[in-house]
């Protein structure tokens, strides 16, 4: 059951200190996005860790590699995940314990003030409910520590029924043990783009929970990549964020012995596409999510990844990214959200679609 097959594990060899799991992980594609860069002015390039195979993908799989090895060690049969209504790493925590032969319970917090039936429902919820999800509902959305705690109790009933169970902890006072994931993905990417002959000047990614942007910039550090890691918020504000990267960077670096050589100078986040909050849509995020899909038939969703593209933008808009410049963007999935926001992204009867001067025409 222990993953042998990570191809670029010699960078980081402190990584097989830490138990992992099998659950399919590709190494996923660089992919050249000409039309949008040449927009915008840049060299742009999309890892593609949407096209993970487990359950429709994304960046969680990465992170559950680590979770679910620690689980295995201790001869677990049940893991327990908290996560908003349309949560990835909910979705895909189900799949990976079905993977495995476990049960999965799952906890949906009220984090997104949306009273949609179809928000509620559809998108990862659907599926959740198709890998036999046991789920159950929290509805102080933005406590951690509180939503962390119910897990705790819901363990100790599972438990109490004779079974094993493994609560994964999202909450900053936890071990950021998925992070070590995103170390791997930028010693892959590094490899990547050095195949290639090419360096990018920037890496933007997804800034949440912290451990998908301080992973990354932890692995890239290690390995000597110097290269500026842009964590574009899509939860808090930078100012609440900045000191949450630092802290899950400094944990990540410790579990990695302390290889990686970090400032402050190193901890970049950007809120400027963040309002009006969490899972919820503005003009930045509806343009990038339409601009990539029609420019790249390229599929962003509204939390994580269309934010990021839309962070990304701004970026480059105000100089922070020079004209010339060759870009990673870290796509981290989430596609099945796409379908639990039909409602944001679609016109209604009659409306006209709204696209940017380069794509589709409106109807």
């Amino acid at each position: 059951m222990l993953s042998n097959r990570l191809a670029d594990i010699d960078l980081l060899p402190e990584l097989d200190r830490h138990p992992r799991v099998d659950l399919g992980l590709i190494r996923s594609n660089l992919d050249p996005l000409e039309r949008l860069g040449r927009e915008l002015g840049i060299t742009l390039y999309a890892k593609r860790d949407d096209a993970q195979p487990l359950a429709m993908g994304g960046n969680k799989t990465r992170q559950l590699e680590f979770y679910l090895g620690l689980a295995a060690e201790q001869d677990s049969d049940t893991v327990l995940i908290t996560g908003a209504v349309q949560s990835n790493f909910v979705r895909s925590c189900a799949a990976a314990a079905r993977k495995l032969g476990w049960h999965a319970i799952v906890q949906l917090e009220d984090r997104v003030p949306k009273n949609d039936p179809i928000y509620a429902s559809s998108g990862n919820v659907l599926l959740d409910r198709l890998l036999g999800a046991e789920i159950h509902y929290f509805p102080e959305g933005e406590n951690e520590a509180a939503a962390d705690a119910n897990l705790d109790r819901m363990a100790e009933e599972c438990a109490r029924r004779g079974k094993k169970p493994y609560v994964i902890h999202l909450g900053a006072d936890s071990p950021p043990i998925g992070g070590l994931g995103y170390a791997y993905a930028a010693a892959e990417t590094w490899r990547q783009f050095r195949e290639l002959g090419v360096i990018p000047d920037h890496v933007v990614i997804p800034s949440g929970s912290g451990l998908t942007h301080a992973g990354f910039l932890v692995g890239a550090r290690a390995i000597g990549w110097e290269v500026p890691v842009h964590g574009i918020c899509v939860r808090r504000a930078a100012e609440l964020q900045v000191p949450r990267i630092a802290r899950r960077a400094e944990e990540l670096n410790a579990m990695l012995e302390n290889r990686a050589n970090l400032t402050q100078r190193d901890i970049l986040v950007d809120d400027t596409t963040l309002a009006p909050g969490y899972g919820r849509m503005n003009e930045a995020v509806f343009s990038a999510i339409s601009r990539t899909a029609q420019d790249e038939a390229l599929l962003l969703d509204p939390v994580y990844s269309g934010r990021t593209m839309a962070g990304l933008i701004s970026l480059v808009e105000r100089g922070v990214i020079a004209t010339g410049s060759t870009v990673a963007f870290i796509h981290t999935g989430g596609l099945p959200a796409i379908f639990a926001y039909q409602n944001d992204l679609a016109p209604a009867p009659g409306e006209a679609v709204r696209a940017h001067s380069g794509g589709a025409a409106a109807i």
